[in-house]
């Protein structure tokens, strides 16, 4: 089974981008490209996938529907994580007192990404101003395209055009023969 370190790590040298799929109002899909890395949970110390994300919009749907899928890619390899998102921003109530830890968990979300800065007071300062969240990510499951199982998608490139063709009919077949 694939872990979230081993996911991450796929996109470490895209320095940590990443395509995040959260659920609109409306049921339909909502995908963005963000930065994210793996921080310890300030509640709980458990590894979680983090990026940072503002807009009243997204934070707002986040809040109401926090399914998210975050999928990780090599060249043809790729990881996912499902998960339930948790904002932690200026407009959400926090175990934390103040906003110091808030202000702490964006400089390590953004280093975990792969981010450097030469000035953290400007990058404080912006996130403030921009009212960031945070957005922490408890992984409730987590695959990848060398698993084997449902999963798992036939490789083109191991595989001749007539083979991949037979495969996705019976992955087809085997998912319309379920009751």
């Amino acid at each position: 089974m694939t872990t979230l370190e081993e996911a991450a790590a796929l996109a470490r040298n895209e320095r940590g981008l990443v395509i995040v799929a959260t659920l609109r109002g409306d049921g339909t899909i909502q995908s963005s490209l963000v930065n994210a890395g793996i921080v310890p949970h300030p509640a709980t110390a458990e590894s979680t996938l983090a990026f940072v994300t503002n807009g009243p919009v997204k934070l707002a749907s986040l809040r109401a529907r926090p399914q998210v899928t975050a999928a990780f890619r090599n060249g043809r390899q790729w990881a996912a994580v499902e998960g339930h998102a948790e904002p932690a921003g200026p407009d959400d109530p926090q175990p934390w007192p103040g906003p110091e830890p808030l202000r702490l968990l964006l400089r390590e979300i953004f280093s975990a990404a792969g981010g450097e800065h030469d000035d953290w007071d400007a990058y404080d300062r912006a996130m403030a101003g921009e009212r960031r969240a945070a957005v922490l990510v408890r992984p409730d499951r987590v695959y990848a395209s060398h698993e084997h199982g449902r999963e798992d998608v036939p490789r083109p490139a191991c595989r001749g055009p007539g083979v991949l063709q037979r495969s996705r009919r019976r992955q087809l077949q085997g998912l319309l023969d379920c009751p």
